[in-house]
């Protein structure tokens, strides 16, 4: 499946729960989905949290997918090609160079 019907199947969940209406308690705004990112990805955290290994795969696999969910959601409503955002980031990545 390809990035561009992972967001569909993410927007139509989203709209079926009511989500993207304007009376809606968990409005879709840019704001609130940085912000719930930001809240999943520390949900990661804590599989990790005093130990190396999760001790829960299919809950951490369950985080990770919100996190990209969150991701496409966000690039979506922001008007980013994620798809491309990523290739040019790879590209810019491979001339870069980190301090030992």
């Amino acid at each position: 499946m390809e990035i561009k019907e992972l967001t569909q199947q993410m927007h139509d969940l989203v709209k079926s729960k009511g989500w993207y209406a304007q009376d809606s308690k968990r409005k879709q705004t840019p704001r609130n989905l940085a912000v719930s990112l930001s809240i999943e990805a520390a949900e990661i955290l804590e599989h990790f949290q005093f130990r190396e290994q999760s001790n829960d795969k299919a809950e951490l696999a369950g985080e990770l997918a919100d996190v990209a969910l969150y991701l496409l959601q966000l690039a979506s409503v922001t008007g980013i090609d994620l798809e491309k955002a990523i290739l040019d980031k790879i590209a810019i990545n491979y001339a870069r160079t980190w301090k030992d």
